[in-house]
């Protein structure tokens, strides 16, 4: 799912192309990615564009009217700009947004359809899509603590979950612990002050640095390669590769679609964490520590 970093160079390419523009068409070819019915998506056309602002991992074009259209890419949803209207690939392709400077093409890899568009009339609707998590960049420490202790979770969980942090999934987390060598299911209630304020500047260095990696890869042009996998991450997507800092192979956790990468002589004390199908498995067998491993 594309995070903070990748968000905001997505802005910063649709804002060259298209604020100050008009919507001349909205096309759509999957009509379940729409959401809403009110107000249409017809009621858009024919509007300029005045602002571009992300809403959590949502991008919101917001029109002339006080019209928004609020869409979420959610894990496999991508944008493609063409100088005209492309032959579209009905397999992949949700929609296309006809504007008088280019077409952006929504399309969603797989088969599963998670990507959403939503129509939305005044500030006062869209702060329903608004999930209050705390933007960290322009947070201070003490409001950074004060939000991470909010709720007893993992730093995982906490970090990921849009209520409590804005922007952050599966693998900036990752690479966020990682840098401040803190372990992936340490709980927010038992952190110290010095560990909250390591995962904050962690927070802040990590975003800024792959936000600034990813502006300087896209310059001028329009992001392709949106992943969640990057050359020169620490350890997401790195499993069983080694640690950049210590050289130790990655370890991970499987649960559900997602995994957590991490360090164990990094960040838990060589400390194996249980993986929940695995280890319940091996049972006995479950190696205990890095150092037990084959």
């Amino acid at each position: 799912m594309p995070e903070l970093p990748d968000i905001t160079v997505y802005l910063d390419a649709l804002r060259a192309r298209v604020l100050g523009r008009v919507l001349v068409r909205a096309g759509l070819v999957s009509p379940f990615v729409l959401r809403s019915v009110e107000p249409p998506m017809a009621d858009m056309e024919g509007r300029r564009v005045t602002e571009l602002r992300r809403l959590g991992k949502r991008i919101v074009f917001g029109f002339d009217g006080e019209r928004f259209i609020v869409i979420h890419l959610m894990v496999a949803g991508r944008f493609k700009w063409h100088a005209t209207l492309p032959k579209l690939n009905r397999r992949v392709t949700l929609a296309a947004f006809e504007f008088d400077s280019g077409v952006l093409v929504l399309t969603e890899a797989g088969t599963k359809r998670r990507a959403s568009v939503h129509c939305v009339l005044g500030e006062q609707a869209l702060e329903e899509f608004g999930r209050g998590g705390l933007e960290v960049l322009d947070a201070s420490r003490d409001a950074f603590a004060e939000r991470i202790r909010r709720e007893n979770h993992t730093l995982k969980r906490a970090l990921a979950d849009p209520r409590l942090i804005s922007g952050i999934g599966n693998a900036y987390s990752d690479e966020i612990l990682h840098r401040a060598r803190l372990s992936p299911l340490a709980l927010t209630s038992r952190m110290t002050d010095e560990q909250v304020s390591a995962l904050y500047d962690a927070t802040r260095a990590t975003l800024t640095e792959w936000t600034d990696r990813l502006r300087a890869a896209t310059g001028d042009g329009f992001p392709e390669k949106v992943t969640a996998f990057r050359e020169g991450m620490a350890v997401h997507g790195r499993f069983r590769q080694p640690c950049p800092a210590c050289g130790t192979p990655v370890q991970r956790i499987r649960y559900a679609e997602n995994e957590t990468n991490y360090c164990a002589r990094c960040q838990t004390g060589g400390k194996l964490l249980a993986d929940r199908a695995l280890s319940r498995l091996l049972k006995e067998d479950w190696p205990r520590s890095i150092d037990e491993l084959p």
